[in-house]
């Protein structure tokens, strides 16, 4: 990779650019959907056990992860779409394709983890038992 933002020469086969894009776009998109959908379905379970069986607020906390994972997922890819090389021939088009889906994989699976890390707070919190305060000391000490 050469420049971090794709440079316009005349000379590149702009076929060759188009085609990636359009496969970069639909199996970013495709897999952005996979994994909301796989999210959503999994995730309910966890969210309703986070929120103490209340199903109402698991399933609306839900959506509402889905809809902002949708929203950084598809700007991201988005705006990932113009950096980097350009493609001029098949070898290229694939090596741009892997390092671009590659980057979308990683950035779905952070954001994976950190809903995950954000969730168990929340839970540990929801589930954590107060513990009484310590009696008062029997006896003072003479100063």
């Amino acid at each position: 990779m050469n420049p971090l933002l794709a440079v316009n020469d005349p000379s590149l086969n702009p076929t060759a650019t188009v085609w990636t894009y359009l496969i970069y776009l639909a199996i970013s998109l495709a897999l952005t959907v996979w994994v909301a959908r796989t999210l959503k379905k999994n995730g309910r379970i966890f969210l309703v056990d986070s929120f103490l069986g209340n199903e109402a607020l698991a399933d609306s906390v839900n959506h509402l992860l889905v809809v902002g994972f949708y929203l950084i997922n598809v700007g991201f890819v988005s705006l990932a779409l113009k950096y980097g090389d350009r493609a001029v021939d098949t070898q290229t088009s694939v090596e741009i394709l892997s390092s671009k889906v590659g980057v979308v994989l990683v950035v779905l699976g952070l954001m994976h983890f950190f809903n995950l890390f954000v969730f168990a707070k929340l839970r540990r919190r929801a589930t954590h038992k107060p513990v009484p305060p310590p009696l008062p000391p029997m006896a003072r000490a003479m100063a």
